[in-house]
């Protein structure tokens, strides 16, 4: 038996599908483990042999929900439960009337 290109033609058994986790084609039938993100394991597949792979899924790559949110109240010490200062230009043009 060759296993070149005449071997090819026979294959057509899908062994991965598509993760509902991270969207990629890992998940293994046969298997029903995810080859990329280890799902269905509670903690994400991740290693530090590979800088690469855990670089686009790391902390502050994504849409940062909740980080950008915190950035902005830690900018102003967290301040809760006061009105804002206003504004110099709505300050001038009340008082010029």
């Amino acid at each position: 038996m060759t296993k070149g290109m005449s071997s090819w033609g026979k294959r057509h058994n899908k062994t991965h599908t598509l993760c509902c986790r991270c969207g990629s084609k890992a998940n293994h039938l046969q298997k029903s483990t995810y080859s990329k993100c280890g799902y269905p394991a509670k903690r994400k597949r991740k290693y530090n042999w590979s800088a690469k792979a855990k670089r686009p899924n790391t902390a502050r790559t994504g849409q940062m929900r909740h980080l950008k949110i915190v950035h902005r109240r830690f900018r102003h010490g967290f301040c809760e439960g006061t009105t804002p200062k206003p504004k110099r230009a709505a300050v001038a043009a009340s008082s010029s009337y």
